[in-house]
């Protein structure tokens, strides 16, 4: 009788060990498990990054701010390129082929948009010059860059000087220490804190009504070599979440004026708390066919605020607009200590186009 032998190596079968089974290394299908966690977690972290960027966006192309946040970010537009390129490249890891064709998109809008918005009006004014202007606008927060206003208007001489945030103690230097035979000519509006503005001007002022607002808005009309130019500070209340409505309302007064002088020789400066990225702002232009001094020498993304930023970080808030009677030479920004506020410096040649 035959005995089938046991020992055979056929016969043999392994006896695997449980505990060490469940320590040996990840099988294919366990890293590819994880590698689909991780593409799943870039997806997820792309379309989170490209929220706020995408209603942003969306409101610039639907030519609203919006409510906040959106007014707030508005300002800051050209930063939304960080989280859109960021959420570019995830989507790429994840290979989310959605998620890479969103945020290009984003990217693409939001890189057209950074460009200086053009109102469409002629850079080069018709007629001959009739005078060189130098304007200065500074908003002095608070009245604590009395010392430095003061300085840059000895040093600069500029023709026209606004001055916004001009408290009670500003008003008294600019009354006591800045000569009146330098600047005979001014429009003076008293008030606390941020309320006060000032213009001081080395032509003839003649009355105008100004703009209502919170903060002080004076306006007048220059005589500057025979012709009338409407002079106008501009400073609305900034976009803060509880004053938006505000905000959007003063602007809007602004727009209503601009568009009351369209035609005449103009000039609107101060401190807008607007960019050239909100409607409200760009209506403005627009309505009174009016042009941003320092887009038009190419300094349109330099920031005014704050002022402890550089470029490409701020925001440029603080504009001197003017209408088609004026061409500009120059457009420097300066910094003055104890203001968050850069003041702009803008040279300008008037024409005699009509």
């Amino acid at each position: 009788m035959l005995r089938r032998r046991t020992d055979h190596p056929a016969a043999r079968r392994p006896v695997v060990n449980s505990a060490i089974s469940a320590a040996a290394p990840d099988t294919p299908a366990d890293t590819s498990f994880r590698s689909s966690d991780g593409r799943r977690a870039a997806a997820w972290l792309a379309g989170l990054l490209l929220l706020a960027p995408s209603v942003v966006v969306g409101c610039r192309v639907a030519d609203t701010d919006g409510i906040t946040p959106v007014p707030q970010l508005l300002a800051f537009l050209p930063w939304l390129l960080l989280p859109a390129g960021a959420a570019l490249l995830l989507a790429l890891l994840a290979r989310w082929r959605t998620g890479m064709i969103w945020a290009a998109a984003v990217l693409a809008v939001t890189g057209w948009f950074v460009r200086p918005y053009d109102t469409g009006l002629t850079d080069d004014p018709p007629g001959r010059v009739v005078a060189r202007v130098t304007v200065l606008t500074s908003n002095i927060k608070f009245g604590n860059a009395t010392e430095g206003l003061l300085a840059t208007i000895r040093r600069e001489k500029p023709d026209l000087v606004f001055v916004e945030e001009c408290s009670r103690t500003c008003l008294d230097a600019l009354a006591s220490r800045v000569s009146p035979t330098e600047y005979p000519y001014r429009n003076v509006v008293e008030g606390d804190s941020a309320s006060g503005s000032a213009i001081l001007s080395k032509y003839p002022l003649r009355a105008a009504p100004g703009i209502d607002s919170r903060l002080a808005m004076p306006g007048s009309v220059a005589v500057v070599a025979g012709h009338p130019v409407n002079v106008q500070l501009a400073h609305p209340l900034p976009p803060m979440p509880g004053t938006v409505g505000d905000w959007r309302r003063e602007l809007g007064r602004v727009r209503s004026y601009a568009s009351g002088v369209k035609g005449e020789a103009t000039l609107v400066a101060g401190d807008f708390n607007a960019t050239q990225d909100h409607a409200a702002f760009r209506h403005i232009l627009d309505a009174g066919q009016l042009r941003d001094s320092a887009t038009l020498v190419g300094a349109d993304r330099t920031p005014s605020w704050p002022a402890s930023v550089r470029r490409p970080l701020g925001a440029q808030i603080d504009h001197v607009l003017v209408s088609e009677d004026f061409s500009v030479r120059s457009a420097r920004f300066l910094d003055l200590a104890d203001t968050d506020h850069r003041a702009l410096l803008v040279g300008l040649e008037l024409h005699d186009v009509r």
